[in-house]
C-alpha cells in the first residue's frame, strides 16, 4: 500500500513523494507527524496532515471520525467549493449563492489503507532542505518553462507560412474560376453574332 505524498513549503513549492510509510495509517488529519515517520531523508522534519483523498477522489473531513464515507451536510468550505453544475440550459446565476447547504459524502479523518493521497504542510525544517532531497523535481520545474519559449518562437513562423501557403492557393483557385467565366462569356459572345 503506497500513498502519494504531496509536501508543501512555506514559499509555496511542492514536493511530490510516493512511499509505503506504514507508520501513517491510524493518524488523522490536522496531526503533527514527524519526518522520520515518513523517510529517513526527513530526518528532523515536522509536517501537519491538511488533507486526504481516497481513490475515488472523496476528501477527508475533520468532522468525521473513524475511516469510512458518509454524507454530511455542508456549507461553503471543504469538500464544497460551489453548488454543482446544473443539468439542462438555465444557468445559475451564481455560483455560490448565500446561505447554501448541501449534503456531500466525505471520508473520517484518519489514514487507512484507503486513503491515496495525503498533503503535508511543513512546521519544522530539518537539516537538509527539500530542494537538496527532491533534486529532480527543481529541474523538471525549471525545464518546461524554458522550452515552450523556444516553441512559441518557432510556431507562429510555421503558422504564418501556412497561413500563406493556404492564401495562395485560395488566389489562384479564384483566379482560375474568373478567367474560366471570362472565357465563357467571349465564348457565347462570339458565337451569338454569326447565329
Amino acid at each position: 500500500m503506497s500513498f502519494k505524498i504531496n509536501i508543501s513549503e512555506k514559499t509555496g513549492k511542492t514536493f511530490k513523494i510516493e512511499t509505503e510509510a506504514e507508520n501513517l495509517i491510524g493518524k488523522t488529519l490536522k496531526e503533527k507527524i514527524l519526518g522520520k515517520d515518513i523517510s529517513s531523508d526527513f530526518n528532523g522534519y515536522e509536517f501537519e496532515i491538511t488533507g486526504l483523498s481516497d481513490k475515488s477522489g472523496f476528501t477527508a473531513h475533520e468532522d468525521v471520525e473513524g475511516i469510512g464515507l458518509k454524507r454530511i451536510l455542508l456549507t461553503y468550505g471543504k469538500a464544497m467549493r460551489k453548488r454543482p453544475r446544473k443539468e439542462g440550459k438555465k444557468k445559475h446565476s451564481t455560483p455560490r449563492p448565500k446561505g447554501l447547504r448541501l449534503r456531500k459524502t466525505v471520508r473520517g479523518k484518519t489514514i487507512s489503507p484507503e486513503i491515496v493521497q495525503i498533503n503535508l504542510k511543513v512546521l519544522k525544517e530539518g537539516s537538509k532542505k527539500l530542494s537538496e532531497i527532491f533534486p529532480d523535481q527543481n529541474k523538471s520545474k525549471e525545464e518546461p518553462e524554458k522550452k515552450p519559449a523556444n516553441q512559441t518562437k518557432e510556431e507562429p513562423e510555421k503558422e504564418k507560412v501556412e497561413t500563406s501557403a493556404k492564401e495562395t492557393s485560395q488566389k489562384e483557385i479564384q483566379e482560375s474560376s474568373e478567367k474560366k467565366k471570362k472565357d465563357e462569356i467571349k465564348g457565347k459572345e462570339k458565337s451569338s453574332p454569326k447565329e
